[in-house]
């Protein structure tokens, strides 16, 4: 993106380094190979909300370049977006190959060099301006302007650390939640929306041991898998609370209101609506309200030694306390994260202090730009990450155009 914006705006002898034999592999691998672009967030105030790490920070590129000039940017390239029903935005071919193709196929009319196979290693200021670069074989060339997007590849990491730049030390984000031994493994393939989640975890080792127990809280869709939980409110929730789960060992308890935020009251209404309606019918063939999983309730009323084909007259008024309980703070131990590499993003990077925002221009070594997951900067889940890198590249390209 920075490569084709600042070609687009009328910069000569731009020369894309790839170190891989194919370009754009993030995104062809990404959404389950349908390319999740960006998000239906118009608002750059509301959109800024979804960045764990960034957030305020990012009001001012987002005001300039955010979702509706990214789907803009990309109708006007030939692509066109189509919204989900939960606000996702998708290429029409659904296919992440369309996305690519759209991305070369730009880079190529705009007059960008692109060059595969070639591994940037080391990159040094010249005298009075501009850097000499050194690749991966002995090849050595000079740039009069630089721009480092390397997502969160260790490489890109050390190239800005050797000129002069922090880093905020890198975590996973955005990934499952193991539950080591726990029943609720036995349920996997349920998913509950909405559910709400609380984690719970030790105070902050850095606070000297004095401070208070950290929690985070989520809402949404909760997937049950083999090994833990997964979907998007978990996902959200490991997002915004990566660093403190590190620091935690990944272990704390997490809370599970499978009714969405329903009060004690309502629960009680539910139970004595079924009590009176549904009298002679048996506990596993009415659930409280339709949408809770059948073997989630089956689950339930084995865990707490109740007789499903008990009636619903018959159940007691403690036994109904006690399912209420479990409906609205079932408590699991995080015994770790999901399968390792299985995370989405990494937190931490390039801190945004030493990056002009506005261009993207780094603070340590003027005509050198950083741009996407190599900041101290990730999203959760549904297009965010993405809508960063359009946003940042198109930025630095503008940038480099007007200089």
């Amino acid at each position: 993106m920075a490569a084709i914006a600042a070609a687009e705006a009328g910069v000569r002898n731009i020369v894309l380094l790839e170190a891989t034999a194919e370009p754009l592999h993030k995104v062809l691998i990404s959404g389950g190979g349908r390319c999740n672009v960006t998000h239906a967030c118009w608002d750059p105030r509301a959109l800024v909300g979804h960045y764990p790490r960034g957030g305020q920070a990012l009001r001012g590129p987002f005001s300039r370049f955010a979702t509706g000039d990214a789907v803009a940017w990309f109708d006007a390239h030939g692509l066109e977006l189509v919204e989900e029903a939960d606000g996702r935005l998708f290429p029409r071919s659904n296919r992440s190959e369309s996305v690519a193709a759209t991305l070369r196929r730009a880079a190529l009319q705009a007059g960008v060099q692109l060059h595969t196979g070639v591994a940037l290693q080391q990159a040094s200021p010249r005298a009075g301006s501009g850097f000499d670069l050194r690749l991966r074989g002995g090849q050595t060339m000079a740039a009069d302007r630089l721009v480092l997007a390397t997502g969160s590849h260790p490489s890109g990491r050390q190239l800005a650390a050797a000129l002069g730049h922090g880093l905020v030390s890198p975590v996973p984000s955005l990934f499952t939640l193991a539950l080591a031994g726990d029943p609720l493994l036995e349920l996997a393939g349920v998913v509950m929306d909405p559910v709400e989640l609380a984690l719970h975890l030790p105070a902050d080792p850095q606070a000297g041991g004095g401070g208070a127990e950290q929690r985070f809280r989520q809402r949404g869709p909760v997937l049950i898998t083999h090994w833990g939980l997964s979907g998007p409110a978990t996902l959200r929730l490991t997002a915004f609370a990566a660093r403190a789960l590190k620091a935690a060992g990944y272990r704390g308890e997490l809370r599970l209101d499978w009714s969405g935020g329903q009060s004690q009251q309502d629960l009680d209404a539910l139970f004595a609506e079924a009590k009176r309606v549904q009298a002679k019918r048996q506990l596993a063939n009415w659930r409280p309200w339709p949408a809770l999983s059948r073997r989630l309730w089956l689950a339930l009323l084995q865990r707490h030694g109740l007789d499903p084909q008990q009636r619903w007259a018959d159940l007691a008024k403690r036994h109904q306390q006690l399912l209420i309980t479990a409906l609205r703070d079932t408590r699991v131990a995080v015994t770790g994260r999901g399968p390792f590499g299985e995370e989405f993003v990494t937190a931490g990077g390039i801190p945004l202090g030493e990056v002009n925002l506005a261009t993207m221009e780094s603070r340590q070594h003027a005509g050198l730009y950083l741009v996407g997951e190599l900041l101290d900067v990730d999203g959760v889940t549904g297009g965010f990450n993405f809508q960063h890198c359009w946003s940042s590249g198109w930025l630095a390209g503008q940038a480099l155009a007007t200089e």
